[in-house]
């Protein structure tokens, strides 16, 4: 096996299968029929609820394979004049009563619920204009965010690079899981759909280049690390190929994107 073929079967291999998909399909049905049956004083209810985030773009990675993966949901509340924290309780009240049996807490700015095989990310939101939408940057705060824009960016590239940036995105997801998330996994795919890939042909050149590309001055040790070693894996490997000692530079890769 060489080093492309190796992480052309990790790329296709990570990502969810026929039977998650429809677990996490029925759950998000079930989701969204709960949600309506819950929010019902007119004007006071909800004006729409919607799936975004990296399981609609291709991205998201198998659960096993990613223990922070989660399906983000985004709720959006008709009455708005709060602050952020009052339609987060609002949620946590309703996940309390419809899911009483699972394991539910907020994490800054979401509310998290965790089923047996999928963990949901409950964004509430108010609709500003066309796709644009405020979440919570805090308990306190809002910003503003449209989120399709970047679901538009990347198809775009993915497009304009042979449609290996997707597989890329997820091999270098792998990396950053199996390192402590090095970087917010979002952060990640933006960056990644910002690169330059001149004169890459194939998975192996895309995901070298993204390390060649990613720079080791986060301002956190560890993290300069992790992209510091991944660098020099990065190299020697190359110097394996170099050498036409293909074993080696098999063996060499896979302490970058792991078995």
């Amino acid at each position: 096996m060489s080093v492309l073929s190796y992480l052309q079967g990790r790329a296709s291999g990570a990502v969810l299968s026929e039977a998650e998909r429809s677990s996490i399909s029925t759950s998000i049905s079930t989701l969204s029929s709960r949600l309506s049956g819950y929010f019902t004083v007119a004007g006071d209810g909800l004006s729409s609820k919607f799936q975004f985030g990296s399981s609609t773009r291709g991205t998201i990675l198998p659960r096993r394979m990613d223990g922070q993966s989660d399906i983000d949901y985004m709720i959006v509340f008709q009455k708005a004049g709060f602050n952020p924290q009052t339609y987060l309780d609002r949620l946590k009240r309703f996940a309390q009563e419809r899911y009483s049996t699972s394991e539910l807490y907020q994490s800054n700015p979401t509310v998290v619920l965790e089923l047996n095989h999928i963990k949901f990310d409950l964004v509430p939101a108010l609709h500003q204009w066309g796709t644009y939408y405020k979440i919570p940057s805090s308990p306190t705060a809002w910003q503003d965010t449209n989120p399709i824009d970047f679901n538009t960016t990347l198809e775009t590239a993915n497009r304009n690079n042979r449609y290996l940036l997707k597989p890329t995105i997820r091999l270098a997801k792998l990396w950053n899981a199996a390192n402590g998330y090095v970087y917010e996994s979002y952060g990640l795919e933006k960056r990644i759909a910002g690169m330059s890939f001149w004169l890459c042909t194939n998975e192996r050149d895309y995901l070298f280049s993204v390390f060649d590309q990613l720079d080791a001055y986060t301002g956190t040790q560890w993290r300069n690390d992790r992209i510091n070693r991944a660098k020099g894996i990065v190299r020697q490997v190359r110097e394996y190929e170099r050498q036409l000692m293909p074993y080696n530079a098999e063996a060499e890769v896979k302490k970058l994107i792991p078995e």
